[in-house]
């Protein structure tokens, strides 16, 4: 016995998928009413729709957004591995090119007029670490592990990029105003410090009690008073620029200019480095 269509046109007759002509279907999209076979079909609360028209509709549905206006992933801290993993690249290469080490450190010469001016410094050095005390970049990278872990999903990528960025840059610029110019500083301490107040300052904004946040910037910011040879400068600065960036993102007006005021606002941050930069460099004093 065989089976098939009794009238011969019936297949000439028959809908087809506009995708795939060479399929029969009967089953047609809630929304256009066009036939979709099954590599075409989408099962919605609705009923079946066709691909097209379940890509128009995504289109046309607002990106979701995070409670402070960043982009909403899927809470894996990617920008917060890609640190990590630079850390660990950058601290190899210290460790089997010694040298790589004097391309990187910062110090106040490097930006005034006595070298030639090499201002990047000031955010390479934030990516190298000691050779010869391995908790230095252990202790780094496991603060940033933790807080990044906590802050990027809460702002989204680029605003804790941002965030990591200017409070290291921050540390970078009160290591300049205040230390002897000659002493070299590196490590990411003054952006891990800026994570710890901003963590502060976006729990606080939303009322959540963070006490154990500020015993722990207190034990670490005491840790670099007691011991020598901790730059409890950078360390400063980049918990003010940590809590400004923060507080920009936590209490810019809410709505659709929201976004634009977040990056203005830490664009200002930004100038305001670059003036204290060009201050600190042109005020620089050795001995």
């Amino acid at each position: 016995m065989s089976y098939g269509l009794s009238n011969p046109n019936q297949a000439a007759q028959a809908p087809v998928c506009p995708r795939h002509p060479d399929r029969i279907s009967y089953v047609t999209c809630q929304r256009c009413s066009r036939p979709a076979c099954p590599e075409c079909q989408v099962t919605a609360a609705v009923g079946t729709q066709c691909v097209d028209c379940v890509r128009e509709a995504n289109k046309q549905i607002p990106g979701t957004r995070t409670v402070f206006g960043g982009k909403a992933t899927d809470g894996r801290p990617i920008v917060t591995y890609v640190l990590i993993a630079i850390n660990a690249v950058v601290f190899a290469l210290q460790m089997t090119i010694p040298s790589f080490t004097n391309h990187l450190v910062y110090a106040g010469l490097y930006t005034s007029g006595y070298f030639e001016p090499e201002p990047w410094r000031m955010i390479t050095s934030i990516f190298a670490h000691s050779t010869s005390f391995i908790g230095h970049i252990a202790f780094n990278m496991y603060a940033l592990y933790i807080c990044g872990r906590v802050l990027e999903p809460m702002l989204g990528r680029l605003r804790f990029l941002a965030l990591y960025l200017v409070a290291g840059l921050g540390g970078s610029v009160a290591v300049l105003l205040i230390t002897d110019p000659r002493v070299p500083v590196l490590g990411a301490s003054g952006a891990v410090f800026g994570l710890f107040a901003a963590m502060f300052v976006l729990l606080r904004s939303r009322g959540v009690q963070s006490m154990q946040i500020v015993i722990l910037i207190v034990i670490n910011l005491a840790i670099g008073f007691i011991f020598p040879g901790i730059a409890w400068e950078a360390h400063v600065g980049g918990m003010v620029l940590g809590a400004a960036v923060a507080a920009v993102m936590a209490y810019s007006p809410k709505g659709p200019r929201q976004a634009a005021m977040q990056w203005a606002g830490t664009a200002l941050l930004v100038l305001l480095l670059v003036a204290l930069t060009l201050y600190g460099a042109v005020n620089v004093r050795v001995g």
